[in-house]
């Protein structure tokens, strides 16, 4: 299989080459020049498969891997579960913040980490980039610490991430590296993109990415959802309720519907950086500037993924591809007044806690009732102020975030200038 750039579909390369590369040379993202559907026997016996082995069957036919080399690093990649919680009889939410750094970043992040390394010609080496705005650098970071020929710079906006998500980007000692810019996570995306179109310094250096641009990043958090449809009782009529900032985590979904997931919609829950809702409505995409909100991961003012969204629909007609998208995606847009009152909420009804992201998307569980699965994407101590802010109190954190507590801060502040961070790079 080949992967296409949405700028160009005559510029293609091998898996292995584009995963390296993070965007297509001219910019553009790559896409699969093919989504092979999926057995009918695999799909109808779903229940019989283990999450690495539910990894293995969907990612086998997008890499060159054998299946006993795939199926090694599905199995180191993706252990522990992702199992669906049912809450108060009426919801349904798939928790995702099972791995090591407590977030759905983790399953793309560990997958991208292993096969970048298993490609990795023997003494190169690789400077990962990548612009968080939550929860990715932190994903990165641990799956990348310590891996030989890998060297990481995370990019995150200065006071614009919960202190727990910082400690995860700033203790790490090897070959990770923290730089705090003071502006927003677009001026973060943007500075990344531009070093990656500076061909002087690639010269010079090898830089991948790892944002979800990656398609090494984007391909296995397919995964998940084919989890969640295996664990859902009510198989018929099934939405899926996506709490979505930079849209690799709905296009992954768009991408398993592709591949045959036996979903009726995707519903992408949004904050008040509503650039795709609008679209959706309008359909005319107008990025602007994000705005800061409580669900910070998802304080996007130009998305990414949504040049991956429109591919999906490849039409000369624009309206056709926006009719298209729109009947397989919902929405619903979130301000930070409706974030805290769905945490107290589900907290006090059903003694259940949830993050900032999920209680988002708990809001279009409410406005789209249904057979609804809620993706729940972060645990909810990252974000011990809002948590508290929204019950009055904070219950006990996990070991895993407590212990951050107690380690030093490592990290570069710069501005959102790219000669600054040319000079880092250099």
């Amino acid at each position: 299989m080949l992967f296409y750039s949405t700028k160009n579909q005559l510029v293609k390369s091998k898996f292995e080459d584009a995963i390296f590369l993070g965007p297509a040379e001219d910019g553009g993202l790559f896409m699969p020049d093919q989504i092979p559907p999926l057995s009918d026997r695999f799909i109808g016996h779903i229940k019989d498969y283990s999450l690495p082995e539910i990894g293995l069957e969907i990612l086998a036919p997008f890499t060159p891997l054998d299946r006993n080399s795939l199926a090694g690093i599905t199995t180191s990649a993706f252990n522990f579960p992702a199992p669906v919680k049912q809450v108060g009889g009426h919801f349904q939410f798939l928790e995702l913040f099972h791995g090591p750094t407590l977030a759905f970043k983790d399953f793309g992040a560990r997958f991208m980490a292993q096969i970048m390394s298993h490609f990795r010609k023997e003494g190169s080496v690789i400077n990962i980039l990548v612009a968080t705005s939550g929860d990715t650098g932190g994903a990165v970071a641990s799956a990348f610490s310590g891996l030989e020929g890998f060297n990481v710079f995370i990019l995150f906006p200065k006071g614009k991430v919960s202190v727990l998500q910082q400690k995860q980007l700033t203790t790490w000692d090897d070959n990770i590296q923290a730089l705090e810019v003071s502006g927003t996570f677009d001026d973060c995306q943007r500075l990344v993109k531009t070093a990656f179109g500076d061909l002087e310094l690639r010269k010079h250096k090898s830089f991948a990415s790892a944002n979800s641009i990656n398609i090494a990043r984007l391909l296995p958090q397919m995964i998940y959802y084919f989890e969640a449809f295996k664990q859902a009782n009510n198989k018929d009529d099934l939405n899926i309720i996506v709490p979505s900032g930079n849209f690799g985590n709905l296009t992954a979904g768009l991408f398993a519907k592709r591949m045959g997931l036996p979903v009726q919609r995707f519903i992408a829950a949004t904050n008040i950086n509503d650039i795709v809702p609008h679209y959706l409505i309008s359909g005319k995409y107008e990025p602007r500037v994000s705005r800061e909100t409580l669900s910070n991961a998802m304080d996007v003012g130009d998305p990414s993924n949504f040049v991956r969204m429109l591919a999906l629909y490849p039409s000369t007609d624009e309206s056709s591809t926006w009719n298209k998208l729109g009947n397989d995606v919902g929405f619903d847009v979130v301000d930070d007044s409706k974030t805290l009152g769905n945490i107290r909420e589900v907290y006090e009804q059903y003694g259940y806690l949830i993050d900032p992201h999920t209680a988002v998307a708990y809001e279009a569980a409410k406005s789209h009732p249904g057979n609804n699965i809620i993706v729940s994407t972060a645990h909810w101590a990252k974000f011990e102020s809002t948590i508290e802010k929204a019950i009055g109190s904070l219950p006990p954190l996990p070991s895993a975030l407590t212990d951050l507590y107690n380690k030093k801060e490592r990290m570069i502040p710069i501005q959102p200038k790219y000669e600054e961070l040319r000079e880092v790079l250099s």
